[in-house]
């Protein structure tokens, strides 16, 4: 009888072959990679919400928001081996400059890739790592944040000797491409550009018989300006990756150094004062050095670039756009959120509640001052 029971309901054959289950997921990943971003996507926002709203919850959470970002780094390496293996017919969406210039390196260096790849991991996990150690004491918390934020500086110091003394970018690897055979399938046509749904045909196009690339429909009357402007090439585009970021020397090649070794001083100062959160003295050596590294390195574009800061590439400007706005988060760290940030939420808070919206966005505010209060690694920006 219990053979008869087995054989009616036989146990899948790739259940039995865990060998079997990497290529299945890998197959199911890059044919359904607009679905899989969606749900990353909604995971990372539900780990956005949970934080500080019930004590218990923050390891738990942390665990899944680090899994999805893990996740999300292996998914894009699926993805883009599967675009770098399409047939040459298949044209390509234009890559910008960062995934431009990562991916050189990348494909140029694989020690860039391995170093890039544990800086990103590192990244993912370091606010984990704080909280387990927190649960240990004090000072194991402060070894662990300095640890962590010294092997993340030789990472980066690896990463500035590879690329030939070249600025590092945020992030180190190239970001998640877009299949074309999706927005083939989405309805747009070869340039990206949407196509009304009764010229969504294929025999719009016309196959070149000797080299067998298609050629595009002509757009749209009202959109011929749009369609020219797309095809206009910068500077910027015909020049090689590498030469998208200037090279650094002298006092430009101190200033990124110094960047980079910022973070490390600043939680050893950390550590030194941390008895007294309100203590001036880590926070004004923090911020000092990453001011003074950032006006360095914009007075040695100045001399050394023909043109100053206007003669900048794109690539560039993003990035000190980029290190530009990460400053902000001086706001909501060490003694000037404990002495000027925390009350001005509190009061801020306070006068949201018991409004409709506002109040939503006050309970989620207070929420997150759990992790401000106990938490390097929540404002960690480098």
């Amino acid at each position: 009888m219990e053979a008869a029971q087995k054989s009616k309901n036989p146990v899948p054959a790739v259940l039995l072959q865990p060998s079997k289950w990497l290529p299945l997921y890998e197959d199911f990943v890059t044919k359904n990679a607009s679905s899989i971003g969606q749900v990353e996507s909604a995971l990372r926002s539900l780990t956005y919400i949970i934080p500080g709203r019930y004590r218990d919850s923050e390891i738990p959470s942390e665990c899944v928001h680090s899994g999805v970002q893990l996740l999300s780094l292996y998914h894009d390496s699926l993805i883009s081996k599967v675009i770098s293996n399409l047939p040459p017919t298949i044209r390509r969406p234009t890559p910008n400059p960062h995934t431009r210039y990562t991916k050189y390196w990348s494909s140029e260096s694989s020690l860039y890739q391995k170093v890039a790849l544990t800086l990103q991991t590192v990244q993912y996990t370091e606010l984990l790592w704080e909280m387990i150690a927190r649960r240990r004491g004090d000072k194991v918390r402060w070894r662990v944040v300095v640890l962590v934020e010294f092997v993340k500086a030789i990472c980066r110091l690896f990463l500035l000797r590879l690329t030939n003394s070249r600025p590092l970018v945020s992030p180190p690897l190239p970001e998640r491409e877009v299949d074309p055979r999706s927005q083939e399938e989405d309805g747009g046509d070869w340039n990206g550009m949407e196509s009304p749904v009764s010229e969504r045909s294929s025999d719009l196009n016309w196959t070149m018989p000797r080299t067998g690339l298609s050629l595009p429909s002509l757009p749209d009357v009202n959109d011929v300006s749009n369609y020219l402007i797309s095809k206009v090439l910068t500077a910027d585009d015909i020049k090689p990756p590498k030469a998208l970021l200037h090279r650094v020397t002298g006092q430009g090649q101190l200033a990124e150094i110094l960047h980079i070794l910022r973070p490390v001083v600043y939680a050893l100062a950390l550590q030194r004062w941390s008895g007294d959160k309100r203590s001036w003295r880590p926070w004004l050596i923090g911020f000092g050095m990453e001011y003074g590294c950032r006006q360095l390195a914009k007075a040695d574009l100045r001399e050394r670039v023909t043109g100053g800061l206007r003669g900048l590439t794109g690539l560039e400007r993003e990035e000190l756009k980029k290190r530009g706005w990460s400053m902000g988060w001086w706001l909501m760290r060490g003694a000037f959120y404990e002495n000027i940030t925390k009350s001005t939420l509190k009061g801020f808070t306070g006068k949201m509640k018991g409004k409709p919206l506002l109040d939503l966005v006050g309970s989620i505010i207070e929420d997150y001052e759990y992790l401000w209060d106990n938490y390097y690694f929540s404002t960690a920006t480098l």
